[in-house]
């Protein structure tokens, strides 16, 4: 997300910040000191508004062993008076930027 100009600095700026009412990892392979990882993340479920959103987190050691799945369910939070919040556009276009999974679903 930093790479697209969604910094800690700007959520704090816009006063809005993730929130994860679910988190699961499922672990498949060990990671060892000595392996590269990789991270592909895929939208698998979204509100038009990206207000609401569920993703996948693919961990790949050396380019071709998965090593764990993490999902996660979130929503944005409006930092000042701690409600559910419509992130700004700027936040939504980084959102809809990221891939879809094949399974992708409008909330």
């Amino acid at each position: 997300m930093t790479e697209h100009g969604l910094t800690p600095f700007i959520m704090q700026q816009q006063h809005i910040g993730p929130i994860l009412f679910r988190e699961e990892c499922v672990f498949k392979k060990e990671i060892n000191f000595n392996d590269s990882v990789e991270i592909n993340v895929h939208l698998v479920k979204a509100r038009a508004d990206m207000s609401r959103w569920t993703m996948v987190h693919e961990v790949w050691k050396n380019s071709d062993t998965l090593s764990a799945i993490i999902t996660i369910d979130g929503a944005w939070l409006n930092t000042e008076i701690r409600k559910l919040a419509v992130p700004p556009e700027s936040f939504k276009k980084i959102f809809e930027d990221i891939p879809r999974a094949e399974n992708f679903e409008w909330l």
